[in-house]
């Protein structure tokens, strides 16, 4: 009954069965694939897809979810039919042209720039205007003041559902830690700023001149890199020089062999069969080496990982791998007792509070991240009511994350927008940055004037159109011409910080998604959860993007623009060291991500991955992270020595619905 799904993909669907596929799901996914005419890859794919749009990461496949399966493929599909039918009736109707006085480019030769249409005609257009601090505060928190991005001739068929009409805003998703309740916020804001950030990564570095990569100085950053992890397994195993080899050479004893694992083809897929063994010049000339991994119990690897592996190499053809090697994690965040005391005090309101006794408020962090908007509008209303959330609560800090200004957005990838008249007094200066300006900043300038001592953070995407830094790492956008309030802090991508004691690792790469896609798992695992063995990848790679090479563009999620192709990762490998933590696992870890959304303490890191904030064609979701105060014992606090912070211990985290 299998003849027809090759043994790759027939283990992937056994290992969503949880055992050996039953004969009965084997025929219903084989009439799947004769009724669609798809291959056993792009079912894989679909079931993918479909389980990442059920939210159940852990769905298992048996008889009744392979043929909801098939139901939902034959829903999509016509759904798809409708839709065409639909678009040559629009095509048969016939389209308005546009006017090229109006839109400001006569040849279609500007795709990128904004057009700068005014009111033509002031009784047929609605006018548009620049949200105002009365208006914001007179509609309700859910809403963005009244300012609406026009819709496109013939283009009502295809409208998403209104923002206002979302079902289950304000829904609890998940909740890590719900045995910490949360108290009522505050009845005014805070007299100052409870939080004092220090940047632990040296920002000036990511100011490098990006597309100007040489081949020698990136072969040598990932050369160093096996050699690192090689000291670091040593220390760590206490094992002698004499331990280590090349896998490459043949030889009759067992080594230790320490490289990174890639596949034999640049085209395939990483397979059992396709591991390769890349070693550094130092060890094995840089020699790769096939692996035999049949005497293993289980593994997981995907390409760019390093590893370190025992085994043998007594052909001279493949290295035969007994074991798998545990690779050493970076300390756990600490502090000493006079600081964590003196951020205790920054929490009651400075050492002058009154009142000692009572613990404060614990910290209320909102992360998010990007896209802000659905594809069919540039209104920003998502982040609108977020922002409006954050001000109701008067939350202590608000972590954004990239894309802003979204370059994968079908409307910033035309140019095809309409602008506030504000915007306008000047057409031909019109730039991105005043897309921002006058679209997005008002955002921040409203909760700012509700919420004066609150920390906003921003953190830049490769896909922010108004970055000039267009590879990652990715150095900070210029704020000048953005109107972003003094509270607003640009920083880079990715970032370790502190905010009081609380370490904090963010990059707005999508890394679990390419990793999902990339990694090959075999045998019995260490870690079944796949939300929580992606992030452990990272921790355990002491990188926030340790995938090599990345995802080809073409597999990744696909967008709304007129090609569809996604941007990518735009690594720059010279510069990959710079994407490593910083001397500690971070407390936090945040890894903005369109797999579904989750909290989970890996390795004693709180791994956050909030959602997108907007869907492409529905609301998303963002994580609220209430951090109680730590409490010391006497002991703890006369002694000399590091605390450690425990913040998975003491952190709640809600992932709800916008």
């Amino acid at each position: 009954m299998a003849d027809s799904i090759d043994a790759e993909y027939l283990e992937k669907f056994a290992s969503s069965a949880g055992a050996d596929l039953e004969e009965e799901v084997l025929a219903e996914l084989q009439s799947i694939m004769r009724m669609h005419s798809i291959d056993a890859k792009e079912l894989w794919f679909k079931w993918e897809a479909y389980v990442m749009r059920m939210d159940m990461p852990d769905m298992k496949l048996n008889i009744a979810t392979a043929s909801a399966l098939k139901k939902s493929i034959q829903d999509a599909l016509e759904s798809e039919t409708r839709a065409k039918t639909h678009l040559s009736a629009n095509k048969r109707a016939g389209a308005t042209p546009r006017n090229s006085k109006i839109s400001g480019d006569v040849f279609g030769i500007l795709p990128n720039t904004p057009t700068t249409r005014g009111r033509a005609n002031g009784t047929n257009k609605r006018r548009m205007e620049t949200p105002s601090m009365s208006r914001i505060k007179a509609e309700p928190a859910s809403s963005p003041p009244e300012f609406k991005t026009p819709y496109k001739p013939g283009e009502q068929n295809s409208r998403v559902a209104a923002f206002h009409d979302r079902p289950n805003a304000g829904q609890t998703i998940e909740v890590l830690n719900d045995h910490l309740s949360v108290p009522e916020p505050p009845i005014a804001p805070f007299g100052e700023s409870r939080l004092k950030i220090v940047v632990n990564s040296d920002i000036k570095k990511l100011s490098y001149k990006p597309m100007a990569m040489k081949s020698s100085e990136a072969s040598e950053i990932l050369d160093d890199r096996i050699d690192e992890f090689m000291l670091l397994v040593q220390v760590h195993h206490q094992l002698e020089d004499s331990a280590f080899g090349s896998a490459a050479s043949q030889s009759t004893n067992e080594i230790v062999a320490v490289g990174r694992i890639a596949c034999d083809s640049l085209e395939g897929k990483l397979n059992a069969s396709s591991l390769l063994l890349e070693t550094s010049r130092r060890m094995g000339a840089g020699l790769r080496v096939p692996l035999k991994v049949k005497g293993i119990p289980g593994f997981q690897f995907f390409p760019g990982q390093i590893v370190a592996l025992r085994g043998i190499n007594s052909a001279g053809e493949d290295f035969t791998v007994s074991e798998v090697l545990e690779m050493p994690l970076l300390g756990a965040s600490a502090s000493p007792p006079a600081k964590l005391e003196e951020y205790l005090q920054r929490l009651r309101g400075g050492p002058d509070a009154m009142d000692s006794d009572t613990p404060p408020l614990p910290l209320n962090i909102m992360i998010a991240a990007g896209p802000y908007t659905a594809d069919d509008n540039l209104d920003f209303e998502p982040l609108h009511a977020l922002c409006a959330k954050a001000a109701d609560t008067y939350a202590d800090a608000l972590i954004l994350s990239g894309p802003f200004l979204d370059t994968d957005h079908p409307l910033i990838a035309t140019g095809d927008f309409d602008l506030p008249e504000e915007a306008l007094t000047d057409p031909d200066t019109v730039t991105m940055n005043t897309v921002f300006k006058y679209l997005i900043s008002p955002a921040f300038q409203s909760l700012v004037s509700s919420n004066p001592h609150i920390t906003i953070l921003l953190v830049p995407s490769v896909k922010d159109i108004i970055s000039k830094h267009v590879s990652w790492p990715q150095e900070p956008f210029p704020r000048k011409d953005l109107g972003l309030p003094k509270s607003v802090k640009v920083i880079g991508n990715p970032m370790t910080l502190s905010l009081n004691e609380i370490a904090i690792g963010i990059s707005s790469q999508d890394i679990l998604t390419e990793l999902r896609q990339a990694e090959v798992i075999g045998g019995k695992i260490q870690d079944g959860s796949m939300l929580a063995r992606l992030p452990k990848y990272l921790i355990e790679q002491r990188n926030f993007f340790p995938l090599f090479p990345p995802v080809d563009r073409e597999n990744l999620p696909r967008t709304g623009t007129a090609n569809g192709v996604a941007a990518g990762a735009v690594i720059d490998t010279s510069f990959l060291k710079l994407g490593e933590m910083v001397n500690v696992r971070p407390d936090v870890l945040v890894v903005p991500s369109a797999l579904p959304p989750f909290a989970k303490v890996v390795e004693s890191v709180l791994v956050i991955n909030p959602g997108y904030l907007s869907k492409r064609k529905a609301a998303g979701t963002y994580s609220k992270l209430t951090v109680f105060p730590m409490s010391l014992t006497d002991e703890e606090k006369n002694s000399t020595q590091m605390i450690g912070h425990r913040l998975f211990e003491r952190a709640r985290v809600d992932v709800l619905r916008i």
